[in-house]
Order: C-alpha cells, then sequence, then structure tokens
C-alpha cells in the first residue's frame, strides 16, 4: 500500500515538474522576447498584468503543489533510504526546491516587485524593463531547467 502512494506521489511530482516547466519554457523561449519587441510602455504594462494575473489557484496549485509535493517526498525519501529510486526521488525534490521555488522567490518575484512600481510610461521604466527583461528571463531559464531535470528524475525513480 504504501509503495503505491508513493508511486502516486512520485508520478504526481514528475506531472507538476513537467507542467511548470512547461509554463516556464514558453516564457523563456518566446513570450518574453516577445514582450521586449513591444514598445516600452506596452510591454511593462503586458508583464505587470501578467504578473498580477499568474497569481490565481490554477497557477498556484502546479507550482506551489508540486513544491509541498516535493518537501514531502523530501522527508518520505529520508524514511525510505535506501529502497529503490530514494536517492533520484531525493535529488529530484530538492532541484524543483531549489530551482524552482526558491530561485522564484529569491530572484523573480523581487524583479516582478521592481517592475511594478514603475508607472508604464515613464523614464524610470525603461531603465528597470531593459534590466528585467535580460534578468528575469535569465533566472526563468534556470526555473524552466530545474523542474525539466526534476521531471526526468522522477520519472527514472519510478523504473
Amino acid at each position: 500500500m504504501l509503495d503505491h502512494v508513493i508511486f502516486v506521489l512520485v508520478f504526481t511530482a514528475a506531472i507538476g515538474s513537467g507542467l511548470v516547466a512547461g509554463i516556464f519554457f514558453a516564457f523563456s523561449s518566446f513570450v518574453m522576447s516577445a514582450l521586449g519587441r513591444l514598445p516600452q510602455e506596452q510591454g511593462v504594462a503586458a508583464m505587470q498584468e501578467i504578473n498580477v494575473t499568474v497569481i490565481n489557484p490554477v497557477f498556484m496549485s502546479a507550482f506551489l503543489g508540486t513544491g509541498l509535493l516535493c518537501a514531502a517526498l523530501v522527508v518520505l525519501s529520508y524514511f525510505r533510504w535506501g529502497n529503490a529510486g530514494s536517492t533520484l526521488v531525493l535529488i529530484a525534490s530538492l532541484t524543483y526546491i531549489v530551482g524552482c521555488v526558491i530561485v522564484t522567490i529569491a530572484c523573480n518575484v523581487p524583479l516582478n516587485n521592481a517592475l511594478a512600481a514603475v508607472e508604464a510610461g515613464s523614464p524610470e521604466a525603461a531603465y528597470v524593463w531593459s534590466r528585467y527583461l535580460h534578468e528575469w528571463t535569465a533566472w526563468n531559464t534556470v526555473r524552466t531547467v530545474a523542474p525539466i531535470v526534476s521531471a526526468i528524475l522522477f520519472l527514472v525513480a519510478l523504473f
């Protein structure tokens, strides 16, 4: 019974990691580039709106729900140390927590807050926006790679 529950938890963490990776991949691969091609005022305003809209139950359930699931799997892997796949589950979970959740809190959210604090058409926004496009996308790419790695490790752990 416990093995079945752990299988379901690891499988769900793999799906959640893949889903979150796909969302972040879209931003790093084309959304930020498209926003950067818009006139500064439009790009800033669009990203400000995205940053407000993303805080919704669907996205937050996928993003933070997977993070909470990974935290639970860290604890479970400790208690199941030595069982097949427990090391991979631990590494996958920590990769998601650090590379996705902590990077978001420490890097992307402060950049989002700085962008939210400027008037879209102001001279200050031009400086913040140029910095934002480069730095936010770089950190978002880290947030993309981490859950991809996590998803792969979770799936390998299952087999």
